[in-house]
Parts: structure tokens; C-alpha cells; sequence
């Protein structure tokens, strides 16, 4: 393996660079957007008993807030529940949006590398085709084994840039396609929490009225 990538040529250095960034953000966004870290299960209806049973104290809020992105959310909410639905959907949309920039981290940059490795590679490829023609104008074509090293070397770079960027392409829509989910279902989760505590004060609100 290691012949190959150095018979590419110097350009496959950034082609292997690219290929390393990737493979750890693959890794990092697999261990960062798991359901169970962002969407902790039954999380609203621990919140719920907590506020049934009046536990729900700032310092409660503030574990729920840290603990996950969905606490996060959550904790927006909760902070404004005494206020009317809209307040408290409001400030659940703002943290929301917060929380789903965040859940994209380094993805613009995973794309980037599936956008860019295969011109490094054709690059490489052109660079070492320029190189072939020169041999070929210096010496001629009398050696046809020179010729086909020289454009095995060049179609190296080419094959290595694809080879990074379409794993790298197929990853970074499979991770927006679950940031998008995890998006909705955080909202979801959000919004039955804000209709039960909204449901919950609507009578005492009528009694003061």
C-alpha cells in the first residue's frame, strides 16, 4: 500500500491527509450523534414527574440542561414555563437552533473533503501526464515501459482522490440526513413537553382569573 501511495507522487500526501481528517470525523460524528446521547430516552417523562411532583428546582434544570442536546432544549423551556405557550416556544426555537448548528460540526468540512480530494487527484493526474509528454519530447517514445510507469503514476493520484471522496460523500449525507432527524424529533420531544406543562397551569390561570 505504501508503494503505491508514494509511486502517486507528492500529491497524494494531501490526498492521504484528506483521508485521515475524514476517517476521524467519521468517528467523532458516530460517537457525538447517537440517539442515546442526543435524544435520552423517556428524558420528557422524567421531566414531567419532576415537575408533577414540584422537584423541578433550578439545579435540576441545570442537570437536565447539561446533560444532553435534548436537555437543552428542554432546560429553554422549562426556564419560561411560567410564561404563556409562545414565550416558551420561542426560547425552545432559539436554543433549538443552537443545538442543531452544533449537531453539524464538521460536516461542512467532511464535505469539503469529499468536494476536494477528487481534484487533488486529477490534478496529480494532469501534473504526471505533463511530466509523461515532457519525457516524451526529451527522449521520444522509444521506452514504452517508461511511458506506462510515467501514466500509471499519474492515474494513481486520480484513483486515490475517489477512493477518500466517495466514502467521504456517502458519510456526510448519512449525517445530515440524521442531524435532520434528530432535529425533528428533538422538537417533537420539546413541544409535548410545553402542551403537558401548558395543559398543567391552564387551570390555575383560570382560578386567578
Amino acid at each position: 500500500m505504501w508503494e503505491i501511495v508514494t509511486a502517486g507522487g507528492w500529491l497524494m500526501l494531501p490526498i492521504v491527509a484528506c483521508s485521515v481528517v475524514a476517517l476521524a470525523i467519521v468517528g467523532e460524528r458516530f460517537f457525538s450523534l447517537r440517539s442515546g446521547k442526543v435524544l435520552p430516552e423517556n428524558l420528557v417523562a422524567d421531566v414531567w414527574r419532576m415537575a408533577s411532583t414540584r422537584q423541578l428546582t433550578d439545579e435540576k434544570i441545570r442537570e437536565i440542561q447539561q446533560g444532553s442536546p435534548l436537555g437543552r432544549v428542554l432546560a429553554a423551556g422549562l426556564t419560561n414555563r411560567s410564561h404563556e405557550r409562545e414565550n416558551m416556544k420561542a426560547s425552545i426555537e432559539e436554543v433549538g437552533g443552537h443545538v442543531a448548528h452544533e449537531l453539524t460540526r464538521y460536516l461542512n468540512a467532511l464535505g469539503t473533503i469529499a468536494a476536494v480530494t477528487p481534484l487533488l487527484g486529477l490534478l496529480g493526474t494532469v501534473v504526471g501526464m505533463i511530466s509523461v509528454f515532457t519525457n516524451i519530447t526529451t527522449v521520444g517514445v522509444g521506452n514504452p515501459a517508461q511511458l506506462a510507469g510515467g501514466i500509471s503514476q499519474a492515474l494513481i493520484t486520480t484513483a486515490g482522490g475517489l477512493m477518500v471522496a466517495i466514502p467521504a460523500l456517502m458519510f456526510h449525507r448519512y449525517f445530515r440526513a440524521k442531524v435532520d432527524g434528530l432535529v425533528v424529533d428533538m422538537e417533537k420531544e420539546s413541544l409535548k413537553l410545553v402542551d403537558v406543562l401548558q395543559k398543567r397551569q391552564a387551570p390555575s390561570r383560570v382560578a386567578q382569573g
